[in-house]
């Protein structure tokens, strides 16, 4: 007779999770950090799982009450960022809220007085803590010529993040930079893009008229938050050589976006078109209406707007790090410079404009790219990793692993 060894099988649970997600940004709020967390939180909430939210007051609430899926608190606005706030520390409010209501696992977004006080709160009772590095504020302070601050800022990040269980970034080059830094237990947590809505066929000759742009003529965009950490100066350097290079061919720079740097590129780009802050169909109709997307952005932990970009059937020139380093293939897809070599990226973006079929190529191939970077693989893949903080365990191929 035969034995059989004997093969114990963990199987994954299909129970919902209570899930809490701290954040001082959240939409209506624009800005990718807000886009990401609005994606994770409906996606999680349509898979079943009882999640709670936890931020400021906003503009369009402030008399709404908190109730068992949302606990609000106070914000301070954040200078020079209209529209964005700090959330107060609210450490005995949730201390007393999770005594009563235990999650199962909270979702640290922001790692301001409010993400503090959560992750304090959360050590304290033994709650299994994911936090998300979405902002690379050390190299903010850079920007500012504030390399003392950039280090103080750098230590207190690793501090902190290194006091959850699990630290989710949003790409390779992201996770690399911050493990040079000694940050521990990092995992990787990518982003999608709505490809239905961000889609050339929004492309609209009316709006293409307005900027005084026939169909053969060329639209260079840019979106984005126009502040100095931006790297705006490059875009505007990028675009006169643009038209330095091809004299005899239209272009228009068009750019979608607010922020503390707007009036003064009004100043510096008076024949640029500045269209504010634009959110869904307009957004997206703005992108289709496009055709070259300047992005010279060097203190992105992603950059959502390089996928939308793709998605809409943009010729993108970024940076190779980040989104551009995970999507785009250099002359394939769009074009990429070596990061901080201003010559290198005013040169790509010469090259994506000197051959008008090639630019045609990379442009299909752009949106053929982002069509396969939706969301609901992200939130899967976000629900194990929460899972797993948790102890849960799959099975995989017949082994049982954790996730």
């Amino acid at each position: 007779m035969t034995t059989w060894p004997t093969v114990t099988l963990w199987v994954m649970t299909t129970a919902s999770l209570h899930i809490t997600l701290i954040t001082e940004t959240f939409p209506p709020e624009i800005n990718g950090v807000a886009n990401t967390l609005g994606r994770l939180c409906e996606g999680l909430r349509a898979r079943g799982h009882q999640v709670e939210l936890v931020r400021p007051r906003q503009g369009v609430d402030q008399s709404r009450p908190s109730d068992d899926g949302l606990l609000l608190c106070r914000g301070w606005p954040l200078p020079g960022y209209p529209g964005l706030q700090w959330g107060q520390s609210s450490m005995h409010k949730l201390l007393r809220r999770w005594t009563r209501q235990r999650p199962d696992v909270l979702y640290i977004a922001t790692e301001g007085p409010l993400g503090l006080s959560a992750l304090r709160a959360a050590r304290r009772l033994g709650i299994s803590v994911v936090s998300g590095f979405h902002t690379n504020f050390q190299q903010y302070s850079n920007q500012y010529g504030l390399s003392l601050l950039s280090r103080m800022v750098t230590h207190y990040l690793r501090w902190f993040h290194n006091r959850s269980t699990l630290t989710l970034v949003p790409s390779a080059s992201q996770r690399l930079e911050l493990e040079r830094r000694h940050f521990e237990r990092l995992g990787m947590l990518s982003r999608g893009v709505d490809s239905q809505l961000f889609h050339p066929a929004k492309r609209d000759n009316t709006l293409r008229e307005s900027w005084a742009l026939n169909n053969d003529q060329i639209a260079v965009l840019h979106v984005g938050r126009l502040a100095q950490e931006k790297n705006l100066g490059l875009l505007k350097r990028c675009f006169e050589t643009l038209q330095d290079t091809y004299p005899l061919r239209q272009m228009k720079l068009i750019i979608v976006g607010d922020g503390p740097q707007r009036a003064t590129l009004e100043k510096e780009l008076p024949e640029a078109i500045f269209c504010g802050t634009l959110r869904g169909e307009e957004l997206a109709r703005h992108y289709a209406s496009g055709d070259v997307f300047l992005f010279p952005s060097l203190t992105e932990t992603f950059g959502n707007v390089v996928l939308e970009a793709m998605a809409s059937g943009l010729g993108v020139v970024a940076y190779d790090q980040a989104a551009a380093t995970q999507h785009i293939r250099h002359g394939y897809n769009g074009v990429l410079a070596m990061p901080g070599d201003e010559d290198a990226f005013c040169d790509a973006a010469n090259w994506l404009l000197e051959d008008a079929e090639s630019l045609r190529r990379m442009r299909l191939n752009a949106r053929q790219h982002a069509s396969r970077q939706g969301w609901p693989a992200i939130i899967e893949q976000f629900e194990r990793q929460l899972r797993g903080v948790c102890g849960e365990r799959t099975v995989i191929a017949g082994e049982s692993r954790l996730i």
